[in-house]
């Protein structure tokens, strides 16, 4: 019987035994010290961090330890251990900010204070050591002490820019915009190919208008300081840039171009965002530069020649005001540029530019249908340069007033591009002369169809032009008076803009309080505008918006009047009232995003 005893009594100590070490193994596993300090079982988690902490030593167990006791309030056993531990470590800068934060959680601001600057006292030169102290403090949110430690960082390590990154985000997170700014660009000084970050973080931090003043103050401070480093005229080039102002920004582009002895593409980039931001001035700034100063060598030289008349071309045609003079001097500047490099399949564009100024402008319109039926049978021709200029070859057949030709020229486009937009934008044109003659059934069915074009533009168009016709025919079989307007319409397009106000006139003799009154006006404003009348303009346009705010044509004449008062009159203000009515007052509108855009930029905030 004693053989069996025996086992059994082995078998006991031996699970006792297991037991125990498996409770030891609990009590020393971090994951359970974890979960009770998660949990808020400060008690629990303390011994268990104690233990740990006392085996395994390291900064984490210790840490946890001493943020259990202060959890429970227990301060002079944290004085007691932390005063223990700093006799072990004076250097250690950490410990001190915990011997500080636990003077402060009693209160005691003053040897919590003493506590924090002694850990900054102690900081060693190494990058490590500054990031682990500062971002001890941001723990705490002691912002102004996290800046002092990556100050003495810096000049215990000999390099005062090495921590700009982290003094300008707790700049940032001061509000101290200044000094945020002069952290950032000082960064450059020893790194200037980090540009591209700094304009990231500038982008996300500076939004008010004296920000940009603040940071174009500084930037002009720091180029006198150190002409030679490119870093500073390039962000001045990009400040420029975001406040929409092209003829610094070129200034300052010039001037790294120079300084680095570079091809012209900042030019360039800088010339093609003004071009199509219709500041003109700047653009042939740009381009002229690069031909005079680059020279045939450049890669940008041809295209630097194309985009320089162009922009010469619109900033006569589009600056609302331009003398016969002016036109004829565009006009030869073209044919110099033809003579220069031949008319041809590669000399396209620039012909079909012409043609465009010979029959609009110069009211030559044979000139520009030869010029452009010549163009057509260039060998090697692009289809889609051909095809585009079949299409402006039909609209001067159009104020020609030979419908065949412009119909027939329409439709082979429309047929050969029937799913581009191209084709598209034939289509919509022969719909339009259908519209024009008064076959307002066969018309509709094409802007329907258009309707829902790739095209966003087209699509609006032919969306626009089909609910007016439904508008003006679904309960009234006369269409006299749509027919009437119509013709008005094409008499404008055409350029005779007295014979359309004499058939407009009409019109509202005939059929005095018709439904077309507010359209009638929102044509003659357009009339008004392009002969220059903008009071005239001005007037009719608020008058649809003033008594007929619910059709169709109010959102557009809100659009347009603040355009008008944006573009043409520089009346900055009255724009910014009449962009906010529309995206207020017309919040359906599609015109809403261009408007809200525009209004946001005359506010002066940063677009994008």
């Amino acid at each position: 019987m004693a053989a069996p005893i025996y086992v059994a009594r082995m078998k006991y100590f031996i699970s006792l035994f297991l037991i125990a070490g498996s409770f030891l193994s609990r009590a020393q596993d971090p994951r359970l010290a974890d979960f009770y300090f998660q949990n808020g079982e400060y008690e629990k988690a303390s011994a268990l961090y104690q233990q740990l902490s006392q085996q395994n030593g390291g900064d984490y167990y210790f840490d946890r330890y001493v943020e259990c006791l202060l959890n429970q309030s227990k301060f002079d056993e944290c004085e007691r251990i932390l005063q223990k531990q700093i006799r072990k470590e004076p250097q250690k800068s950490q410990l001190y900010i915990a011997y500080g934060n636990v003077f402060e959680r009693q209160g005691k601001e003053d040897k919590a204070n003493e506590q924090f600057q002694k850990a900054v006292d102690k900081l060693s030169a190494d990058r490590f050591s500054v990031d682990n102290l500062a971002n001890a403090f941001l723990g705490l949110a002691k912002f102004d002490l996290a800046i002092q430690t990556y100050e003495k960082g810096g000049k215990l390590m000999k390099d005062k820019y090495m921590f700009a990154y982290n003094l300008a985000e707790l700049y940032h997170r001061k509000d101290d915009i200044p000094k945020m700014i002069d952290a950032y660009i000082s960064s450059l000084s020893e790194n200037p190919f980090n540009i591209g970050a700094v304009e990231v973080m500038l982008q996300r931090y500076l939004s008010k208008p004296e920000d940009f003043v603040e940071l174009q103050s500084q930037l002009y401070a720091k180029a006198q300081e150190d002409g030679k480093n490119s870093a500073y005229p390039e962000l001045l080039t990009w400040m420029f840039l975001q406040k929409k102002d092209y003829k610094n920004a070129f200034r300052q582009a010039k001037a790294v171009d120079r300084l680095n002895d570079e091809n012209g593409a900042r030019v360039f980039n800088i010339a093609n965002i003004a071009e199509n931001d219709r500041d003109y001035d700047p653009a042939i700034d740009g381009y002229s530069y690069l031909i005079t100063e680059k020279g045939r060598v450049s890669p940008f030289y041809i295209e630097c020649k194309r985009n320089l008349l162009a922009c010469k071309r619109k900033k006569i045609t589009d600056g609302f005001s331009y003398s016969p003079e002016e036109l004829r001097g565009v006009e030869k500047e073209y044919e110099t540029f033809l003579n220069e490099f031949g008319r041809g399949a590669n000399t396209a564009s620039i012909i079909a530019q012409l043609a465009d100024l010979e029959a609009f402008y110069l009211k030559d319109v044979d000139k520009a249908i030869k010029m452009l039926s010549d163009l057509i049978d260039y060998p090697q021709i692009e289809p889609h340069v051909q095809a585009t200029a079949k299409i402006s070859l039909g609209d001067f057949y159009l104020v020609k007033g030979d419908n065949w030709e412009a119909t027939l020229l329409y439709s082979q486009v429309d047929k050969a591009f029937k799913d581009d937009t191209l084709g598209h934008a034939a289509r919509f044109r022969n719909a339009k002369l259908s519209y024009y003659t008064g076959d307002f059934d066969w018309a509709q069915s094409q802007f329907n169809v258009l309707k829902s074009s790739t095209s966003k533009l087209i699509a609006n168009d032919a969306l626009d032009m089909s609910v007016f016709i439904m508008d003006n025919t679904g309960l009234d079989s006369n269409t006299v008076a749509l027919k009437m307007y119509a013709e008005a319409e094409l008499l404008v397009f055409q350029n005779r803009l007295d014979e359309s106000f004499v058939k407009l006139d009409s019109l509202v003799a005939k059929y005095p309080k018709h439904s077309l009154e507010d359209d009638v006006y929102y044509l003659k404003a357009h009339i008004w505008t392009q002969k220059h009348e903008y009071d005239k303009a001005i007037a009719a346009y608020n008058f649809i918006i003033t008594n007929y705010p619910d059709e169709i044509r109010a959102d557009n004449s809100v659009f347009e009047l603040a355009e008008l008062y944006e573009t043409r009159l520089k009346d900055k203000e009255k724009a910014k009232v009449l962009y906010e009515k529309l995206f207020t007052d017309y919040s359906g509108s599609i015109l809403v995003v261009e408007a809200r855009k525009r209004y946001r930029f005359l506010r002066g905030d940063t677009v994008q």
